[in-house]
Order: structure tokens, then sequence, then C-alpha cells
């Protein structure tokens, strides 16, 4: 009897969701990844619940972050990214 594969449940979700979740903000794009590490993991558990920046400098690396910063964002622009992403992806991230 075979036991539960990782490999092949990690190939059928990067097929279901591609290896990036996209959105678009004015005339950019962005990338956020639809698996985490567990170093990112990790990475993510020690920063601050209130460090938003630190969380999507984490996410988006600090090229698209950089580009990300130059935008009139708000915190509702930026929970319900978040939320799309928690949606879309299955992490839960920004979430109580």
């Amino acid at each position: 009897m075979a036991g539960f594969n990782v490999n092949a449940a990690r190939a059928q979700r990067l097929e279901a969701l591609g290896r990036a979740w996209t959105f678009e903000l004015d005339d950019d794009s962005f990338e956020l990844p639809t698996e985490l590490s567990r170093a990112t993991a990790r990475k993510l558990r020690d920063l601050d619940d209130n460090d938003v920046d630190g969380l999507l400098r984490l996410l988006l690396g600090e090229q698209q972050f950089a580009l990300f910063e130059r935008h009139e964002v708000t915190m509702q622009d930026i929970a319900a990214i978040l939320e799309a992403y928690g949606k879309e992806t299955g992490l839960g991230l920004g979430e109580d």
C-alpha cells in the first residue's frame, strides 16, 4: 500500500495554482508565491503582527516591494490583496 505522495500533491497544487499569484495595481503587475518555504514561514512568524511592510517585502521581494512602495496604497487595498491571495492560494496571511 502506497502512502501519501508529497511530490504528487505538490505537482497537483502547482498545476492548479501556478508558481505565482499575480495582482495588478495601476499599470504594474506583481507576483506573490503560491507556496511558501519553511524558511519563509519562519521569517513571517518572526515579523511583528503589525509589520505590513515587512510582510509585503518578504512576499514581494526587494525589487517588487520598491515598485509597490511608489504607489499610493491604503490599508484597505492591502487587506483586499491579502484576502484575495489567501482565498486563492489557501495561505491565510493577515488573518487572525
